[in-house]
C-alpha cells in the first residue's frame, strides 16, 4: 500500500470532519440552550471534576460510541460524555506551534495560559504559572490528580508542578511532595523510588524514596500492583491523603487490563478519589486524565483507542453518579487536550463504517502486538500470523492484507532503518497490522503524532453553561477559575 497516498487521503477527510463537527456543535448549542442546566443559585461549585481525554478528538468520541452501539446491539446507546447538556468546541494550538503537545495543552487547561511545547506550567521565558489545583488548595479545597499514564506525565504534571521540560520527570515527582494534593493515583512508580528498589526498576539516579517521604507526610501509600487489592478494599473514614502508583510506567490499556485485573480501572480509581476527597468539608477539585487514548492513537491502534475511551467514559459516570446526589454543588467538565493520529472515519468509495472487525479483538495492538514479531516470536512469520489470528481475529487475511504485513516483516528482517521511517518510529509489523485492522473498519490515520483539529468539550452542573460555544483551550481554565473565585496569573 502507498503510505503517502494513505496519509494524504486521511488528512483531507479529517479536516472535513473537523469542519462538519465544528458547525454542528455551534448550531446544536443554539438549539439546546433552553435545556442547559443552570447555575442553580450557587456562586461557586463545591465539587469540581475536570476530565481530560488525552488525544480525545471528535473522531475518537464518535467511533467509540458507534462501537458501543454495535457491541450492545442498541443503536440508541450513547457515551455519557456525548450526552451532557452543555457542549462546545476548543482550539488547541500552543505558543510556538499550531500543533500542540500535551505539556502546552495541559498548561493551557491548568493555568489559562499558552506556552511552548514541552513546557510544564511556565511561560516560554520560564516564569511559573499558578494552576487550578494550586488555586483550589489556597482556597481550602481538597485536590486530586488521577491518570492512566505515569503520574509525572505531561498532563498531570501541569496541574501540580512547574518545569522547563516535561521530560524532567524525577524533578516533577519531587515537586509533588510540596504540592499539597491530597489524592494522587496513576502509574509511574519508577520516578518515586530509589535506585535498586526491592520491587522493580527505578529511573531515579539517587537514593531518595519519595513514596517513603510521602508516607512521612501522612499519605497512605500504595506502591505497586501488589497493593491493588489493598487499594480496592481501603475505605477512608476521615480526611486521608493517598498516593498510589500501580505500575512501573503507564497503566495497561483497558483491553489488556481486564485480562489480568492486576491494576484498578480508571473508574475504580475515580470512585476511590471521590470516597477520599468527599470527606473534606470544604469541597474538592479533581483532575482525571484518560491518558492512554493518546498513546493508542499514536500507534494507530483503533482497538486500544476505543476501549480506553470507553474506560474514560465509565470514569465520568462515577462523577455523574456523585453529581446526581449533589446537583446544586457539583460541576463536571469534560475536555480533550488535542486530537491524536488524525483518525478519519470512512474512506475509499464505500459509505460505511464497520465495527464487526473490532468486536472480538482480545488485546491492544499498541502494547501487546507491537514488537511481538521480534520479541515474542523471534521473527517467525507463521507464529506471528497465528497469533494475530487468535488475538485480533485476523484469521482470513486477504492477499493484499498479508502482503502489507509481509512487506513490514521484510523491513524488520533486513533491518532496513530507512524504509522503517515511514512507520514513524514504531514497529513496522505491529503498525502494518494496526492499519489492516483499521482498514477493515474503514478508518484510516493521517499521522503518528498529534493533529491540529478542534476538540469537543461537554459539561453539566453548577455553572456549566459558561463552557458552551467556540473557545480557546485557555478559556476553559479561566472560566473555571472565575467560577471558583480563584485568581490565576
Amino acid at each position: 500500500m502507498d503510505i503517502k497516498k494513505y496519509l494524504s487521503k486521511g488528512i483531507i477527510a479529517v479536516l472535513f470532519l473537523a469542519l462538519i463537527f465544528s458547525s454542528f456543535t455551534i448550531t446544536s448549542n443554539d438549539i439546546t440552550k433552553g435545556n442547559v442546566v443552570e447555575a442553580s443559585g450557587e456562586k461557586s461549585p463545591k465539587y469540581v471534576f475536570y476530565f481530560v481525554g488525552d488525544g480525545l478528538g471528535a473522531s475518537q468520541r464518535q467511533f467509540a460510541e458507534i462501537f458501543l452501539q454495535e457491541k450492545t446491539g442498541d443503536k440508541s446507546k450513547k457515551l455519557l460524555i456525548n450526552s451532557l447538556p452543555v457542549a462546545g468546541i476548543n482550539t488547541t494550538y500552543s505558543s510556538d506551534s499550531l500543533i500542540t503537545d500535551s505539556a502546552a495543552a495541559g498548561t493551557a487547561l491548568a493555568t489559562g495560559h499558552k506556552t511552548n511545547n514541552k513546557v510544564i506550567s511556565q511561560t516560554p521565558d520560564g516564569r511559573d504559572l499558578k494552576t487550578l489545583v494550586e488555586g483550589a488548595e489556597e482556597k481550602g479545597m481538597a485536590t486530586g490528580i488521577i491518570t492512566s499514564t505515569r503520574l509525572t506525565h505531561a498532563t498531570p504534571a501541569t496541574f501540580a508542578s512547574h518545569n522547563e521540560s516535561r521530560y524532567n520527570a524525577n524533578e516533577i515527582a519531587e515537586e509533588y511532595l510540596d504540592s499539597g494534593v491530597e489524592f494522587f493515583a496513576g502509574g509511574g512508580y519508577r520516578h518515586f523510588v530509589p535506585e535498586g528498589w526491592k520491587w522493580g526498576k527505578s529511573k531515579r539516579e539517587d537514593s531518595r524514596n519519595l513514596l517513603e517521604e510521602f508516607s512521612q507526610k501522612g499519605y497512605k501509600v500504595f506502591e505497586s500492583d501488589n497493593k491493588t487489592e489493598d487499594f480496592r478494599n481501603y475505605i477512608p473514614n476521615k480526611e486521608d491523603k493517598v498516593i498510589a502508583t500501580f505500575d512501573y510506567s503507564h497503566l495497561p490499556y483497558e483491553i489488556d487490563r481486564v485480562n489480568d485485573n492486576k491494576t484498578p480501572s480508571l473508574a475504580e480509581i475515580t470512585q476511590k478519589g471521590i470516597d477520599v476527597l468527599s470527606k473534606y468539608k470544604d469541597g474538592f477539585f479533581m483532575m482525571v486524565e484518560g491518558g492512554r487514548i493518546d498513546h493508542a492513537c499514536h500507534a494507530n491502534d483503533p482497538v486500544g483507542a476505543i476501549h480506553d475511551t470507553l474506560a474514560f467514559d465509565n470514569a465520568v459516570k462515577k462523577a455523574y453518579d456523585f453529581y446526581k446526589k449533589h446537583p446544586k454543588e457539583t460541576l463536571i467538565v469534560v475536555v480533550g487536550d488535542h486530537e491524536t493520529g488524525g483518525m478519519g472515519l470512512g474512506f475509499g468509495n464505500g459509505y460505511f463504517l464497520d465495527m464487526k472487525p473490532l468486536l472480538n479483538a482480545k488485546v491492544s495492538i499498541a502494547d501487546t502486538v507491537m514488537g511481538a514479531y521480534t520479541n515474542q516470536f523471534d521473527n517467525d512469520r507463521e507464529k506471528y500470523l497465528k497469533y494475530i489470528s487468535e488475538k485480533l481475529r485476523l484469521n482470513d487475511l486477504t492477499e493484499s492484507e498479508k502482503s502489507e504485513i509481509e512487506k513490514a516483516m521484510d523491513i524488520v528482517d533486513n533491518k532496513d532503518e530507512e524504509r522503517a521511517k515511514v512507520y514513524g518510529g514504531y514497529d513496522p509489523v505491529g503498525m502494518a497490522t494496526a492499519h489492516v485492522v483499521s482498514e477493515r473498519a474503514n478508518i484510516q490515520w493521517t499521522t503518528y503524532a498529534h493533529s491540529g483539529t478542534q476538540i469537543p468539550m461537554s459539561a453539566v452542573g453548577v455553572g456549566a453553561e459558561n463552557f458552551s460555544g467556540y473557545k480557546d483551550n485557555t478559556e476553559i481554565a479561566k472560566t473555571m477559575a472565575r467560577l471558583l473565585s480563584i485568581t490565576l496569573d
